[in-house]
């Protein structure tokens, strides 16, 4: 070819003759030499730098045109460190793994010969980033969750007026959280048989974090219940009491939440999925049913409704709806008034996932699995149509979690798409949208503290994930200490006194038949004791 383009005169004389010669004679004799390299030394899907020898010449020559005065020594280097930030390209049918450096066929599903699947690929490579995480955080090498910021800082600003006493003690909030560390607590049991012995499947904490209800599967397929009392868990304690009782269940729990029939907390209110042509059931457990001092003479009522397959539950606190409780079916919402046995019955085009009563208003928020939110005013006596329905809110996928904020002005949403939006109720819009939250297809709660300034949630790759919610920063992400599997999602309780009012703040976490408490750390010079704080200041303003 440079023979034929010489002949027809498309060469020039001289130099420029002579130069393009022995670019053509590199040309070829690389080529060449490649060739026969690939002849005598075959490696099947081997790649060598990312890059082809054709590909780097282009590159060398077009930078050669572009920058005339660079000589050719710095044409390596340049390309070298253009070849490692290029990303790998994707074969199809084939896995690039980067310290064998070579390409892998992968095979479809799964197969015993050659477990080389997408499925198994991208579990390696979940499973050491969580004990990557793990590690980092056993050497204390957390970096902190904004920039610049210590104790220090924030308390210096806060002498000079720079911080109201409760920006301040959302601050201090935000690194007491970076500085958890992972302790193990001892579950002690006047039952042998309850302690370690079953998973956990869920717990939920009472309004003043004293108790948490538990939720234990066992080994013929059932559940069974407790109650963990955490007046023990202190600064130097790490050991709680669990109670069990004889009540259990081969259906499937759906959701629970804490009752207050005849006091404060006094019962616990139990979803339960029907079995074949078994319906499903609320139930009210009296929770001194789950104590030591258990006896037949105490105030309290164990009664159980009859619904159809239940998705969730929640209890109504306020005056004018006393003693009533919502469940959320298939299509349909049912209030209930636990004394008297009345019902309500609301009509949905959509199952009820999720479901929060407000506390100054009889008005219950419901989310959808089409991934519209609701409200239900349950004052009104007409329940036809859709017009009961006084806001409506919408998401692209079904909700699994509605918390509403204190003021009653804001309500927070979760949904399977793994979306987190606070919604401004008085204009129907977002405000604000939290992201990092990672789910499919899971029922996964929200957990909002408004006093600390902080939303806790725990996704379906097993990650508890805290956020800021002033600003949605994402604060930190703790790893599991499991591998992360759809039997082995941590439930968690966030609080900033576990134990009562003279309790400790920090986050609960129950994995398996583990119970773990990260606790603030208090040896660290950069985080300041939160008791040494003036609560009555810090939330007057």
């Amino acid at each position: 070819m440079w023979f034929r383009k010489l002949l027809n005169g498309r060469l020039s004389s001289g130099n420029d003759s002579l130069k393009w010669f022995r670019v053509a004679l590199m040309k070829k004799n690389s080529w060449g030499g490649r060739e026969n390299h690939a002849r005598s030394n075959p490696r099947p899907y081997r790649i060598h730098n990312h890059w082809s020898h054709t590909e780097r010449h282009e590159q060398e020559e077009l930078q050669n045109s572009q920058n005339p005065g660079t000589s050719q020594t710095e044409h390596p280097s340049t390309s070298s460190s253009m070849r490692q930030s290029s990303p790998v390209p994707e074969l199809p049918g084939f896995y690039y793994d980067p310290e064998k450096n070579r390409y892998f066929r992968l095979l479809p599903g799964h197969n015993n010969c050659n477990p080389l699947t997408k499925e198994s690929i991208r579990h390696r490579e979940t499973e050491c980033q969580r004990l990557k995480l793990l590690e980092e955080e056993e050497k204390c090498m957390k970096k902190t969750s904004r920039s610049g910021l210590n104790s220090s800082i924030i308390l210096h600003k806060r002498q000079l007026g720079l911080f109201s006493s409760l920006s301040y003690c959302r601050l201090i909030h935000e690194l007491k959280v970076n500085c958890m560390q992972r302790r193990k607590i001892d579950i002690e049991s006047p039952d042998s048989s309850v302690s370690g012995s079953n998973n956990f499947k869920l717990i939920a904490a009472d309004a003043a974090c004293e108790r948490i209800f538990t939720v234990n599967d066992v080994d013929h397929g059932g559940c069974k219940y407790g109650i963990v009392d955490l007046s023990g868990l202190g600064k130097d304690s790490l050991t709680v009491e669990m109670y069990d009782n004889l009540y259990f269940t081969n259906r499937k729990v759906n959701s629970v939440c804490w009752a207050s029939l005849s006091h404060p907390d006094s019962h616990v209110l139990l979803c339960l999925m029907g079995v074949a042509e078994t319906l499903g059931c609320a139930s009210l457990l009296p929770a001194y049913l789950f104590t030591s001092s258990n006896s037949g003479d105490q105030p309290g009522m164990l009664c159980s409704f009859k619904i159809s397959t239940a998705w969730s539950c929640a209890w109504c606190l306020n005056p004018q709806a006393d003693n009533c409780f919502s469940t959320g079916l298939t299509h349909r919402v049912l209030v209930t008034n636990a004394m008297t046995g009345h019902r309500q019955t609301f009509g949905t085009s959509s199952d009820v996932l999720a479901q929060q009563f407000a506390v100054q208003t009889p008005v219950l928020y419901n989310g959808c699995r089409s991934g519209e939110i609701f409200s239900i005013d349950i004052r009104q006596r007409s329940h036809k149509g859709q017009g009961w329905k006084a806001v409506r809110l919408f998401h692209d996928s079904a909700i699994t979690s509605v918390n509403l904020l204190k003021t009653e002005q804001y309500l927070m949403a979760a949904d399977m798409a793994g979306q987190i939006k606070l919604w401004d109720l008085r204009k129907l819009r977002c405000v604000k949208e939290y992201r990092g939250h990672n789910n499919e297809h899971a029922i996964l709660p929200l957990h909002v503290n408004e006093e600390e300034g902080l939303l806790t949630a725990v996704g379906q790759d097993c990650y508890t994930r805290i956020w800021s919610l002033q600003d949605a920063h994402l604060l930190r992400t703790i790893p599991s200490p499991y591998p992360s599997s759809k039997d082995s999602i941590p439930s968690v309780v966030f609080s900033s006194q576990l134990g009562g009012t003279r309790g400790v703040p920090g986050l609960l976490m129950a994995v398996r038949q583990d119970l773990y408490y990260f606790s603030y750390k208090t040896d660290d010079p950069y985080c300041l004791h939160i008791k040494e704080m003036d609560r009555s200041t810090v939330f007057s303003d």
